[in-house]
């Protein structure tokens, strides 16, 4: 029997995923480089992080265990933080986590459209965790030509702002909600792939 795969967001763009005993961090922020979100104290067996900014590179923040083989294989897509190749905020990675079968496809803080060789290798990924807010990443708009592009199964919605937290520049999550009528709002901060097969699911964050 397959294990489940949960999971977590901790706000911004950071998010935990867990299988069986293994839990990797990704992009967790430093303390106050998001206003209004709680410092991460967390628990995990690997951190990664899309780049070196400190809302996505706190590797501190999470306390390391060793818990043996990974069950996720690991890949990385070389893109930039913005759309002139890098020249105003550098890299960001795409990773890419597979198991069983299951790809889950964390953009980090893309800002660029993907190139038609890194689409077709996104082609069907079952959970995309896709920045939305704009300024710093794709905008809203992008963000639903990126998911529509990729055919992504579930898209769950980060790197945006709220009325208790986010960087003031960034947009809140309407924009792209109003492109997503259908968006279900799960009511808590996590989620169990194939729980919902189609989709945008918007979660809760832990303030």
């Amino acid at each position: 029997m397959r294990e489940p795969i949960k999971i977590r967001w901790l706000g911004h763009a950071c998010f935990q995923i867990e299988k069986g005993a293994y839990s990797l961090v990704m992009d967790p922020y430093a303390p106050g480089s998001v206003p209004g979100l709680k410092p991460i104290h967390a628990d995990a067996n690997l951190v990664l992080c899309s780049h070196g900014h400190s809302d996505h590179s706190c590797t501190e923040a999470v306390t390391l265990h060793d818990a043996g083989v990974c069950p996720f294989l690991i890949s990385k897509i070389q893109t930039f933080h913005d759309d002139r190749n890098g020249a105003l905020r550098g890299p960001n990675t795409i990773h890419i986590l597979e198991s069983d079968g299951v790809r889950i496809v964390h953009f980090g803080d893309l800002g660029c459209p993907l190139t038609d060789e890194q689409a077709a290798a996104l082609q069907g990924i079952d959970v995309a965790l896709l920045p939305v807010g704009g300024f710093y990443t794709i905008d809203a708009a992008a963000a639903k030509a990126t998911a529509d592009r990729i055919g992504a199964k579930v898209v769950i919605p980060m790197h945006y702002r709220t009325a208790q937290f986010g960087l003031k520049p960034i947009g809140t999550l309407d924009d792209f909600l109003a492109l997503c009528p259908s968006a279900v709002r799960l009511g808590r901060d996590s989620f169990t792939v194939g729980e919902i097969d189609r989709g945008v699911v918007v979660l809760d964050c832990p303030t």
